[in-house]
């Protein structure tokens, strides 16, 4: 009963907020005719406002999000093209984040740095995981199985560091940068101030969600280490 009972609250840490981020979204994705213009047009205005003519506003392959490497604003084709209140929200949102890369915002750059030597070190940890535990098997040598295991502990660690840095800079760009602006700016009723701050809200927590997701396999493989 107790590993039952483990079991469902991890998956509720892990799966709950997502869940509650996507009903949030599709809560206020409505479309709403009386907004002045899209998610697409607000980001490309606040951008214009923040001295950021560079950076440009595209549609996005896969997620929402800001490039700092390409200073590109890329939004979902419904967040793009949309006038619901998730669609302006999540533009301003990404708008923070170009909005810390322009003042140099520590944390920004800290994620930027680990992502760019991710792949790399993934596939480094990848290949010797692979490797140590083909030749321990055949050379019959635990030891090797081991240090494929510290390596990908060691990978899973820079993964963790990553969701942990990336909290930080997601409630920045949200709570500090985005929802200000909305309010300082009047692009938004202030009826829809309370709307806009729990969509960020639902984001956030997602982010949450997935650096707690990192944290529990993380501990899984140092307890199969020891």
């Amino acid at each position: 009963m107790l590993v039952i009972l483990g079991t469902l609250v991890v998956l509720a840490i892990v799966f709950g907020p997502s869940l509650w981020a996507r009903s949030v979204l599709s809560w206020y994705g409505d479309e709403r005719p009386y907004f002045p213009g899209t998610g697409g047009e607000l980001a490309r205005h606040l951008l214009d406002e923040a001295g950021l003519t560079e950076v440009d506003v595209e549609a996005a392959d896969s997620g929402d999000h800001y490039d700092p490497i390409k200073k590109a604003v890329r939004l979902s084709r419904g967040n793009l093209e949309g006038r619901s209140l998730t669609a302006v929200v999540t533009a301003a949102h990404e708008v923070g984040h170009a909005i810390q890369d322009r003042d140099g915002y520590g944390p920004l750059k800290t994620r930027t740095r680990l992502i760019e030597s991710t792949a790399t070190i993934q596939r480094i940890g990848s290949a010797i995981i692979f490797g140590t535990m083909l030749i321990s098997g055949v050379a019959r040598a635990p030891g090797l199985a081991l240090l494929g295991v510290t390596a990908g502990i060691l990978t899973l660690a820079i993964s963790v560091l990553i969701h942990l840095v990336t909290l930080p800079v997601e409630f920045d760009a949200s709570f500090k940068r985005a929802l200000p602006e909305l309010d300082r700016g009047g692009y938004l009723p202030k009826t829809d101030l309370p709307g806009a701050r729990r969509i960020l809200r639902a984001c956030a927590f997602t982010y949450v969600a997935a650096s707690l997701a990192n944290l529990l396999n993380l501990w899984r493989w140092i307890r199969y280490l020891r």
